[in-house]
């Protein structure tokens, strides 16, 4: 029985689940965004969340800790260099799931996991919408026609009158 067991084991012995999550919690940190099934992606974000808040204090204890995690040592210089400075200021959710639809072969969900602050796509989209102009209203594209029709028909009523008059 499973009682009070929270984390999805994924089908492997608590060994290969650690080298599994290492694995790809390294390739996360230096890659930024890989591509795997939602289960091991849900899995990594559990996993991978507290060692990037470890990393906002950069001391020896906490890079001690994280390698302890990790085991690669590109991967804790990049995460306490690269990624500590970009999620500085942000209190958690660092990473991001996009759903991709199913694998053909056994038709698991396929996702990726990507770190939130390097998805150059999205941060572009975002920012374009906080410059965005009030609307126009017609209104007065209405009523500049409307005086150019009105102008347009007494000109031409003037020109009748005259050639009548003629």
């Amino acid at each position: 029985m499973r009682h009070r067991k929270k984390f999805n084991h994924l089908g492997r012995k608590s060994s290969h689940r650690k080298a599994m999550l290492s694995n790809m919690a390294a390739s996360l940190i230096l890659h930024k965004r890989i591509k795997t099934t939602v289960a091991k992606a849900k899995a990594l974000r559990m996993y991978v969340e507290p060692l990037i808040t470890k990393s906002k204090d950069d001391s020896t204890q906490q890079r001690r800790i994280v390698f302890g995690y990790l085991n690669n040592k590109f991967a804790v210089s990049e995460l306490f260099r690269e990624v500590a400075g970009k999620v500085g200021e942000r209190p958690g959710g660092y990473t991001r799931i996009l759903k991709l639809g199913n694998r053909l072969g056994d038709n698991a969900e396929m996702c990726y996991i990507e770190l939130v602050d390097y998805n150059e796509n999205m941060l572009s989209a975002s920012k374009p919408q906080a410059d965005k102009k009030s609307r126009r209203t017609r209104r007065k594209k209405a009523t500049a026609t409307t005086e150019s029709a009105a102008a347009d028909v007494e000109s031409t009523e003037n020109s009748t009158e005259s050639e009548s008059k003629e």
